[in-house]
């Protein structure tokens, strides 16, 4: 029987086969691509990593982009409250991640964060005339020269928008209807308020302020867009039309 001590050793080094812990992005398939997934999926279809990995924009040489954001939020456990709270220095303390990245990711958080106060501020339902006035008062105040505003609604009575329509002077400023309907019509609004003031501090309508609220309130009628008031504003109080019971 032959002794195992006379068999010799390799005369090669074996090749040891590896396989890669992370590919680069471009490699993956193009449903999987973040960019490429957001594209065909929609924005909820992806995971915050991948999210994250879009702002990134590229990883470094052993890490794809959404294996470096996954390192990122593993270091605040998956905490995006956490992630919002880190300095543009703290991001860069990442593997991956420089001055411009972290500035990006500070850029989006932010913007974030500001869309939530937003959202969270108390939403505004016209319910009377003096909720139209106090609505208005921060854009009227003080004013030396006439501006006419509209006021849109949604079905339930809440501001959609308030924007400014015309603008003029001292003794009066020219609304154009088709102005104050098509920014209505473009914003989808249920129904509108008028608004403008007098700096005289004159509450009564003029004869123009009746012929001009009759003929937008027709127009409405036609559109199904219901003018719901014209309030005029004065510092020291305001006029409204559908109170005196001639709108």
């Amino acid at each position: 029987m032959e002794s195992f001590d006379n068999l010799s050793e390799p005369t090669h080094t074996p090749v040891i086969y590896q396989t890669p812990s992370s590919f680069s992005i471009k490699s993956w398939a193009e449903e999987d691509r973040p960019r490429e997934k957001l594209m065909q999926k929609g924005r909820t279809a992806l995971s915050d990593a991948e999210l994250m990995a879009i702002l990134l924009g590229s990883g470094t040489a052993k890490l794809s982009a959404v294996d470096v954001a996954k390192l990122i939020l593993a270091a605040v456990k998956n905490d995006l409250n956490e992630l919002a709270r880190l300095s543009v220095k703290e991001l860069m303390r990442h593997k991956g991640i420089g001055e411009a990245k972290a500035i990006t990711i500070v850029a989006a958080l932010e913007l974030g964060r500001r869309r939530k106060e937003t959202a969270a501020a108390a939403r505004t339902t016209i319910t009377c005339s003096l909720d139209i006035y106090n609505l208005v008062r921060p854009n009227l105040q003080d004013l030396p020269h006439e501006e006419f505003w509209v006021i849109l609604l949604n079905r339930a009575n809440v501001v959609m928008r308030k924007t400014s329509v015309s603008s003029g002077g001292v003794a009066g400023t020219v609304a154009d209807p088709k102005m104050i309907f098509k920014e209505a019509l473009e914003q989808l609004a249920s129904s509108i308020i008028l608004v403008h003031n007098h700096p005289s501090g004159n509450r009564q309508p003029s004869a123009a302020d009746i012929a001009l609220t009759r003929k937008l309130k027709e127009g409405g009628q036609f559109l199904d867009l219901p003018v719901l008031d014209h309030l005029i504003y004065t510092d020291h109080g305001y006029y409204s039309f559908a109170d005196e019971g001639i709108l």
